[in-house]
């Protein structure tokens, strides 16, 4: 494992040699006599720690512990006083230190100190390694490079560093809503505990109820004899995913409501009050503020979920990510099956772009595992990806082969990036007949040459 970075502040040098010779057989150590070179250094290559001196000439200790953990928060603070000034050392605490040590300086203190500080940046790398492997292995729909789902990981990463804030995920279906919110929750505090998720739509309204709270037992005819554990309840000190919440019936509502705002409820049949900690995601495919308009959901309600909305693109929003998700499904799909396949034809990605995803990353996800299971390879072609209904909608051709084309529906297409595509598609196969030669190609295309540099370098750049 790399030595961590270790920065000794103190104007004092035989105080801050003696640290730096006690600690470079351990850690990279770069000592510094003000706070002024620190900051400096600090901008340029942040360490993992700083052993900051609080009585410094000109800027002070406390002011460059400000200022370091303003500029980067994960870096451990441990401040260094000549005397135990309580009120100075609070304060330090209180602006983001982790620790104080007091001179004259206790070697073998200082070691432990410093030890057990940076062992908490050990873990904290192996949790963020967990999170990303988590991540990679279970968001293959969030693959991409488009500013829509940029923006929508962005909102993710903030929103998950709180353990208990509400949140409500907004999308179509296919979208991908549960693996958003699976996302936050293995990114936040409550990654630990548990994350029981349940589809509203999917459980009897006179059922909902004792499922989200649990029941006495005899609480009605059928209950179990020794009472059940609700949802709520199970999800203690973790997440529960509310799927389909528009479906709650307006009683669990109220009841999801009081346990929003109080975090306590009743099994149903009880008198006890019950406690749990939980975090509450609630996800719908629907509009949820024309339903508080015609009453079909609680106004108060929906405040208290969506004090974090997150509303997630459809695929048709963000096609640059189509090609690099179908991708993904590809070698997954590939390796399941034991095909051997390496890529995906010109002629196929441009059909998996202009096509209209009325199922988003799901019914894509579905299209590549059928496409992978009935094709040969080595290429995933517009033979393969047109095994779904209506892949292929109309139909142009480029080169003796069949380019598909998004059938125009009500909903309507996108036209610029339909005609962007069978553009781009000529480009390339106009160039692989001409073997290059863009005045050949040009011809083909029946434009001049300075026509075919210019489209060519606006479609390709």
């Amino acid at each position: 494992m790399t030595p961590y970075t270790v920065y000794v502040v103190d104007d004092e040098e035989v105080a801050r040699e003696g640290v730096v010779l006690a600690l470079k057989k351990l850690y990279r150590i770069k000592g510094f006599a003000n706070a002024e070179d620190t900051i400096e250094a600090v901008l340029n290559n942040p360490p993992d720690l700083v052993l900051l001196d609080i009585g410094l000439p000109g800027m002070s200790g406390i002011e460059a512990l400000r200022k370091i953990k303003g500029l980067y928060p994960e870096v451990i603070v441990i401040m260094i006083t000549a005397y135990e000034d309580v009120q100075t050392v609070v304060s330090a605490m209180k602006q983001g230190a982790y620790d104080y040590v007091v001179k004259p300086l206790q070697m073998n203190t200082l070691m432990v100190t410093v030890r057990n500080a940076l062992e908490t940046i050990k873990l904290r790398k192996e949790i963020q390694l967990l999170h990303e492997k988590y991540l990679k292995e279970n968001l293959p729909g969030f693959i991409g490079e488009s500013d829509a789902i940029q923006d929508v990981m962005e909102v993710v990463t903030k929103v998950a560093k709180s353990p208990d804030t509400s949140i409500v995920i907004l999308g179509e279906t296919g979208t991908g809503k549960e693996l958003i919110a699976k996302a936050i929750h293995y990114r936040s505090p409550n990654f630990e505990g548990p994350m029981i998720s349940v589809n509203c739509a999917a459980i009897p309204k006179d059922l909902i109820e004792s499922e989200l709270f649990g029941y006495e037992k005899g609480a009605f005819s059928g209950a179990d004899k020794s009472g059940k554990e609700g949802l709520v309840e199970k999800a203690a000190e973790g997440t529960l995913f509310l799927d389909e919440v528009a479906d709650l019936s307006m009683e669990a509502q109220a009841k999801l409501l009081r346990f929003l705002e109080e975090g306590e409820y009743y099994r149903v049949g009880g008198t006890k009050k019950c406690m749990a900690q939980t975090r509450i995601v609630a996800a719908t495919n629907k509009n949820l503020e024309e339903m508080v308009a015609a009453g079909g959901f609680r106004q108060d309600l929906y405040h208290r979920l969506a004090v974090i909305k997150i509303e997630i693109p459809s695929l048709n929003q963000r096609r640059d990510d189509i090609v690099p998700i179908a991708k993904h499904y590809l070698v997954e799909f590939a390796a399941k099956f034991g095909k051997t396949f390496t890529g995906i034809s010109p002629e196929a990605e441009t059909a998996l772009k202009i096509y209209k995803w009325t199922g988003n990353v799901r019914e894509l996800k579905n299209l590549i595992e059928r496409a992978v299971l009935l094709g040969d390879g080595p290429l995933l072609n517009l033979r393969d990806v047109g095994a779904a209904p209506d892949c292929q909608g109309a139909g142009a051709t480029v080169g003796g082969t069949a380019v598909g084309l998004p059938a125009l529906t009500p909903d309507g297409i996108d036209l610029p990036d339909v005609m962007a595509a069978i553009e781009k598609e000529y480009y390339e196969e106009s160039l692989r007949i001409a073997d290059g030669n863009e005045s050949r190609a040009a011809r083909s295309l029946n434009v001049s040459r300075d026509t075919f540099r210019y489209r060519r370098k606006k479609l390709f750049g």
